[in-house]
């Protein structure tokens, strides 16, 4: 696989992921970017890996692969919770 392509998604502006997406495909000629969320990010992930497979790399990247999965860890107040993830793999035709 060599070099670990991943774009985790959080707060910042939904276009600054997709750019980051983009440029792992052109700039660092990237063969594969992994997009990588938890929680309420999830439906954000799914959105910029459609803009980034739709709009701007049409035809050059696929979805190679979709894992969901969920991780335990402890709250700010102490408490165990489970939160979903979900990673999305983009890779080049």
């Amino acid at each position: 696989m060599g070099d670990d392509s991943s774009v985790f998604i959080g707060n910042k502006p939904f276009m600054n992921y997709v750019t980051s997406v983009v440029m792992q495909f052109t700039t660092k000629n990237a063969h594969e970017v992994t997009i990588k969320a938890r929680g309420k990010f999830i439906s954000r992930a799914v959105d910029v890996a459609q803009v980034a497979v739709k709009r701007f790399l049409a035809d050059q990247i696929v979805i190679k692969g979709i894992t969901i999965d969920s991780e335990d860890f402890k709250n700010k107040e102490g408490r165990d919770v489970r939160v979903s993830t979900i990673e999305i793999l983009l890779a080049k035709k």
